[in-house]
């Protein structure tokens, strides 16, 4: 059974094969001077997507045909070529194309998740005693699109995190609207939080105390739940991963009212 389904699965394959660079189909470079055969990229790529919504690990979730090695050679080749966050602003392109991002309501939030492998973007989680965890900064448009996301040690404050997310969202979606109310909540109270936003020109509505975040969409992902890389970029590849599906199954979703295609989905409740 797929991890996502394959009205998903397929257009993001087919973004994600156009931005890697050719390769043979023999590998040229062993160090023993074998011509073995280079395993196929879609075949690392579904057991990719199958770590990140399942949250297993590589030596669970590989076959015969795909090791464990592979994978996670795989993964760190194509997170230092920045391939998840140039299919996050693909996805966001088409998305505002067809249906229209709303800039003008920003909210930003932070998440703490676990990381138990600690590595270079963890740190002591204060809600979990103590142990390593994971804070995720993620900036969101009106409709709760992801447009930018920071990731950072679970012991940092939300507020210094706010200026580095709303650059990662600039970053994916070109340049914000002169007026933008981000919206924030109580852990974003404070004198350097409310200097930037004027420095920014935009304005802010901060919740009181006691009103709920808002719900972390991303906590469906195991591998986000309970991260166990290391590298950090490996983690921003994930966390950009799954920003991209996320984005792609909210245009799925409502261009269904919209537009007509083949192979369109038959039912508004995408997993």
């Amino acid at each position: 059974m797929p991890a996502v389904p394959s009205c998903l699965l397929e257009p993001l394959w087919n973004q994600f094969a156009a931005l890697l660079p050719a390769r043979g189909e023999f590998v040229t470079d062993h160090p023993l001077g074998c011509h073995r055969r280079r395993i196929a990229d879609r075949t690392v790529f579904e057991h990719i997507v199958l770590a990140l919504v399942h949250g297993s690990g590589y030596e669970r979730i590989s076959t015969p045909g795909c090791s464990d090695r592979t994978i996670r050679r795989r993964v760190k080749e194509w997170s230092d070529q920045g391939i998840s966050e140039q299919i996050h602003a693909l996805a966001l392109k088409a998305y505002d194309r067809m249906v229209g991002l709303g800039l003008y309501e920003i909210s930003v939030d932070g998440c703490i998740t676990k990381a138990p492998s600690g590595g270079e973007k963890a740190g002591r989680s204060p809600v979990d005693r103590g142990k390593q965890g994971l804070k995720r900064s993620v900036a969101s448009d009106a409709c709760g699109v992801p447009l930018g996301i920071v990731s950072a040690g679970a012991n940092r404050n939300d507020s210094p995190l706010l200026g580095p997310t709303l650059q990662a969202a600039r970053a994916q979606v070109g340049p914000l609207p002169e007026m933008v109310n981000v919206n924030l909540d109580r852990g974003y109270d404070s004198a350097k939080t409310r200097a930037l936003i004027a420095e920014l020109g935009f304005t802010a509505e901060i919740a009181r105390k006691g009103v709920p975040a808002p719900i972390q969409w991303m906590n469906g992902y195991g591998k986000l739940r309970r991260c166990t890389e290391k590298r950090g970029s490996v983690v921003d590849f994930y966390l950009y991963l799954a920003a991209a599906l996320i984005t792609l199954r909210m245009l799925i979703r409502r261009a269904t009212s919209r537009y007509r295609w083949d192979g369109r989905p038959t039912t508004r409740r995408l997993k």
